[in-house]
Parts: structure tokens; sequence; C-alpha cells
């Protein structure tokens, strides 16, 4: 049984048009997981990756990016607070772990993976300031989670990205396909 809220492609589109704004390849009306299964056999990879993000509800984004920063970070790297907060998040979707997420997103350095991540963790819903409601725009969780992992990605070695890439699609189609152990990637 799949967990997806999404029957088409289009539909994805439809319900997040910024979608368009960094996905190239036209939106079909194929079922979601074929449209990106599509997308990763044409060379799509930042598309794939994009859709991805966008394709999910926004604890699996999180987590789908927390997972996939953490496979393509070198051994050795030392933990950070701020993907710890989204992980923390992840697990217990209160306001006050999405809070301390984006205190630290927001409090930390662009060039961060962490930073990224602990936003899309932070614009998973509620409001954006805690001193009034401003409510968290619907895409910035898809938006923040495709900027963590494009740009884990481009840190990887040339020749380890198409394993990488794969590894981030298989991690989202396990995310929502409940069958995936019957149709990979």
């Amino acid at each position: 049984m799949s967990k997806l809220r999404f029957s088409t492609a289009r539909q994805v589109f439809e319900a997040f048009p910024t979608a368009q704004q960094v996905i190239g390849t036209a939106p079909t009306t194929e079922p979601p997981l074929t449209f990106l299964r599509g997308l990763v056999a044409a060379g799509e990879h930042k598309d794939a990756i994009g859709f991805c993000a966008f394709v999910m509800p926004r604890r699996e984004t999180v987590w789908w990016a927390l997972q996939c920063v953490q496979r393509m970070q070198p051994a050795g790297t030392p933990p950070d607070p701020a993907m710890k907060a989204a992980e923390t998040w992840v697990r217990d979707p209160t306001d006050e772990a999405r809070r301390t997420a984006l205190a630290l997103g927001e409090a930390g350095h662009h060039a961060s993976l962490g930073t990224w991540v602990a936003l899309a963790a932070g614009y998973s819903g509620g409001s954006m300031v805690s001193t009034h409601a401003v409510p968290c725009p619907p895409d910035l969780t898809a938006k923040t989670a495709r900027i963590a992992v494009l740009t884990a990605l481009g840190r990887v070695p040339e020749r380890e990205r198409d394993a990488a890439l794969r590894n981030c699609v298989e991690a989202c189609i396990r995310l929502v396909d409940d069958e995936s152990g019957r149709t990979r990637a």
C-alpha cells in the first residue's frame, strides 16, 4: 500500500506550483513513482531529487533528506546539532522540536548541510516566527530538503555520484511505497 497522496505526477505539480520552477521535466499523468523512475532513466538527476522532495509528506521529506545527507558525508564527519534537531523533530514532531530545528537552521551557515535539513524540519508547519503567526508556505520543506540533498550530491566525488543519486531515489521510494521490496528503481 502506497503512502503517496498523489495518483499522478501532474497532481504533485498542481499541489506545488513552485515545483515547476525547480523541476524542468514537464509533469505527466503517470503514477508518481513511474515518473520518478523515468527521470532517473533519462539522466534527469536534479529533477529526480526535486521530485522526491515534493512528492512525499513533509515529515518523510525531512527524514529522507537527513538520511541522504548523512549517507553522503565522509566518514568521521562530526555530529551536526542542526541535523540532530531535524532528526528529533522527525521522531517527535512537536512544535517545540520544530522550533528548535528552525532556530538552528536560521542561525546556521548556508554552506552547512545541517542548516538546510534543519530548515526543512523548521518549515514543516506552524509559524515561521515565534512572536506571531506567520504560516510556513507549504513548499518550503521540499525546497530546503532539495537544497540539502543536491548540495550533498555536489560534494560527492564524481565517480560516486550516480550511486549516491540512486540511493537517494531508492530511499524516497522506500519511504512512500510499502511494496517497494518488489518494485525497485
